[in-house]
């Protein structure tokens, strides 16, 4: 595993195209690591709809960035207290879904620091009853990265405001707010420290055993395609906003295990001729694939349950059964 430095950058966008700079031109034959700290920014998850995750007035007021980031999952609070790693790899099959796999060693980092953190539920780590960290990923042609957020010492009460929360979602869970379940790794360090310091004991625990950390330098050719990815995609308001047509039928349903859905269709004489899937699941493909495959089909059971049997249900939205995804639709 070689280490990419981002030269200390702080714009979200020119971090999220990096990271996707990395995953889709880099040699296969290594893995790499990056490091990023963004200024204060909303980081969409793909498959959501970002009007409906943002508090606008609030990011408005404060001059936040929104960004939407490749990977799945929920939307997610930034700020320079917030240190940000990937491990940008090669698929071997077996690692996608796998959170555990990439969350192991900044767990075990993070206990060297007498931080008692570990992997709970899907994809989150936590002290005690408290989140520290939420991890998302994202595959494409062969390739995939794992990527999460730590928790150092972010402005918690600006989490609270930046973003709608959907009560739907933590329906099953006792806590009540964002503030009871959220914490600064900060809060259970022995000794304080900066965020650098953090970030250079977290490097340091990531490649033990190597007398040095061995790097990946970016020519200025590399760094001119990144920056003009972050202007095409990420600072694009399509990509981080997106036109969502009017719906007539709209189903929003938890599914344990799996994530949030947000199905929305346009049923016109019978027949679906529009169709929207947000949510927070993960999957290797792309839902906007799915939405696509619906455009043109009867809104009727049989052809529904017709459609749903050709389709790789898994590969698009993780563990979900063919009548969760029905009864999504229908």
């Amino acid at each position: 595993m070689r280490f990419v430095s981002n030269n200390g950058i702080t714009d979200p966008a020119l971090n999220l195209a990096l990271e996707e700079y990395i995953l889709r031109s880099l040699p296969n034959e290594d893995d790499y690591l990056l490091f990023y700290i963004n200024e204060p920014s909303i980081i969409i998850g793909k498959n959501q709809n970002t009007v409906e995750e943002i508090n606008a007035d609030y990011v408005k007021d404060n001059n936040l960035h929104v960004v939407r980031r490749l990977s799945g999952g929920g939307a997610v609070y930034h700020d320079l207290g917030n240190l940000n790693f990937s491990f940008i790899m090669k698929d071997d099959g077996g690692s996608f879904h796998n959170f555990k796999k990439f969350t192991e060693p900044v767990v075990s980092a993070l206990r060297k620091l007498g931080v008692e953190a570990e992997l709970t539920g899907r994809n989150d780590l936590q002290v005690g009853e408290r989140k520290i960290s939420g991890n998302a990923q994202f595959h494409t042609k062969g390739k995939m990265f794992s990527h999460g957020t730590l928790l150092f010492d972010s402005e918690i009460e600006n989490v609270v405001s930046a973003l709608k929360v959907n009560a739907e979602k933590y329906v099953s869970k006792s806590t009540k707010s964002i503030r009871s379940r959220v914490a600064n790794i900060s809060e259970f360090l022995k000794e304080p420290m900066t965020t650098e310091e953090f970030r250079q004991k977290l490097l340091q625990s990531l490649f033990e055993g190597s007398e040095e950390i061995p790097l990946y330098e970016l020519t200025q050719q590399d760094w001119d395609k990144v920056r003009k990815l972050a202007d095409e995609r990420y600072r694009s308001w399509e990509w981080n906003y997106g036109r969502s047509p009017a719906f007539n039928v709209q189903q929003r349903k938890r599914i344990e295990g799996v994530g949030t859905f947000d199905v929305r269709l346009q049923v016109e004489e019978g027949v679906i001729t529009e169709a929207a899937i947000y949510g927070d699941y993960f999957g290797r493909g792309d839902s906007a694939e799915v939405a696509e495959r619906l455009a043109g089909t009867r809104y009727d059971a049989a052809s529904l349950r017709e459609l749903t049997d050709s389709l790789d249900l898994p590969y698009y939205f993780g563990a979900i059964t063919k009548e969760q995804w029905l009864e999504l639709l229908l």
